[in-house]
């Protein structure tokens, strides 16, 4: 049977197999269970790397091999095979998060942020401003802001986003409560009665109504990420700004609505 290719792109995409492995796969799963031969015959793959892909296959959770002479592979029901692969990639996930852990407290860490403290030209971050583009790279930059607040930080945004970030806000709010800094919170007002008080009560702090789509987030007086494309954008654009005179100048613009 001539196998779409169509489907096996889709597959070696979604499943992360090559091109043997995506093809040996679609022809187990037709039979069900078959020999070394029929998934050749099936597949197109020469027979000399069947043997090597089906190898492949069992290890990675996909197939089965059955003792017997000849021998012959089993499939491995997709979805069975799907929930398998994530918890690989989980675990896998979890292994790469805590070796980037440890990376603080190897030598080689330190010596290269050494490098980068006792630099010849030292970038004076009252003169920086960055461009940050997508989502992750913005709320990655917007974390390291917020832990650095020692009296204030103001924050306007849209309460679809304050509910989508309450796990990413409620812990740093938390450590800020910690270290006495106020929090002040403001989204736009036309949202529920119902969300305001589920999001506020959340994150324990209340969220003042006011009457601006932006987002804003402001530390200290001094540094600010300014969002300058819209929520939920295709492209999330921001703009990060060590400057203590903007920050104030936007400040002094929301005070009479946050206070």
């Amino acid at each position: 049977m001539i196998q779409r290719q169509e489907l096996i792109k889709k597959i070696k995409y979604f499943f992360g197999l090559n091109i043997y492995e995506s093809k040996v796969w679609i022809a187990l799963l037709q039979k069900n269970i078959a020999s070394v031969g029929e998934i050749a015959e099936l597949s197109e793959v020469p027979r000399s790397r069947v043997y090597d892909v089906l190898e492949s296959l069992e290890k990675k959770g996909f197939a089965i091999a059955k003792v017997g002479k000849p021998m012959k592979y089993i499939a491995v029901k997709p979805t069975i095979a799907l929930e398998r692969l994530k918890r690989n990639i989980l675990k896998e996930a979890e292994s790469n998060v805590k070796t980037l852990s440890n990376l603080k407290n190897l030598p080689e860490f330190k010596e290269i942020e050494q490098l980068y403290e006792k630099g010849v030209q030292p970038i004076d971050y009252r003169e920086l401003s960055l461009a940050l583009r997508g989502t992750q790279n913005i709320y990655t930059n917007l974390k390291e802001m917020l832990e650095q607040a020692k009296k204030e930080v103001i924050i306007v945004s849209g309460l679809s986003e304050l509910k989508k970030k309450i796990s990413f806000f409620k812990p740093l709010f938390q450590k800020l409560k910690e270290k006495n800094v106020r929090i002040v919170v403001a989204s736009n007002a036309d949202g529920k009665e119902s969300d305001f008080f589920v999001v506020s009560k959340v994150l324990g702090v209340p969220i003042k109504k006011i009457k601006i789509n932006g987002r804003f987030f402001i530390v200290d007086s001094e540094k600010a990420i300014i969002a300058i494309t819209p929520e939920n954008d295709e492209e999330d654009l921001a703009l990060l700004l060590h400057s203590p005179y903007f920050s104030q100048t936007i400040t002094s613009f929301l005070v009479p609505m946050l206070y």
